[in-house]
């Protein structure tokens, strides 16, 4: 469920996993910022990483998935972007970025990942992760009953010290449609750190 097998087969076995619009979070944290590069982990289809770059960024996506990849490339937009095939699951970027973006990575060890993560981040830069918070189990949205992959904004701050500026950590509820096409109110647990 968590390697790149299982995305690799949740991916082919559809003709489009996501939306094809770019996450909430990012647009409310990212469209006021000035350009430069960013990255964004775990880019599956591309969406938030084409809309980065479509407003100036230079913009890496990374996933282990080479069929999201291979649709993100094939967007329109998606020849903007830099896309990587790496194993989430253990890569550490050998770069450093203005924005580092994860939206949604749960995973086993997924506070390991969120620190190499922040290790990207260059000096002035931001680090954005957005998570699904652990009372959206109690909503009828079809979350996986993984209680300890699911986060609140509190818990996400434990991967910045001292050295960060932590300007939003908040759960911040948004509407969603469940499987019946009904409304549901779920919440994202949000972090934002400015590293000094």
């Amino acid at each position: 469920m968590f390697d790149e097998a299982s995305w690799e087969d949740r991916y082919s076995s559809r003709t489009a996993v996501w939306s094809g619009r770019p996450n909430p979070q990012l647009v409310a944290e990212a469209a006021d910022l000035t350009p430069g590069t960013a990255l964004d982990a775990g880019c599956g289809e591309g969406a938030d990483a084409i809309w980065l770059a479509a407003r100036g960024w230079r913009v890496t996506g990374a996933d282990f998935a080479t069929t999201a990849l291979r649709r993100a490339a094939e967007h329109p937009g998606g020849d903007r972007v830099r896309w990587r095939h790496v194993d989430l699951t253990t890569w550490t970027p050998d770069e450093r970025y203005d924005l580092v973006s994860a939206h949604f990575l749960h995973m086993p060890e997924q506070y390991a990942l969120y620190a190499r993560l922040a290790g990207a981040v260059a000096p002035g830069g931001r680090l954005l992760i957005v998570g699904h918070h652990r009372s959206d189990l109690e909503t009828t949205v079809g979350r996986p009953n993984l209680p300890d992959l699911l986060h609140t904004a509190e818990e996400l701050t434990r991967v910045v010290d001292d050295g960060w500026d932590i300007q939003v950590a908040e759960d911040r509820p948004r509407v969603a449609v469940d499987p019946d096409g009904n409304d549901v109110t779920i919440h994202d647990a949000v972090l934002v750190a400015v590293r000094r």
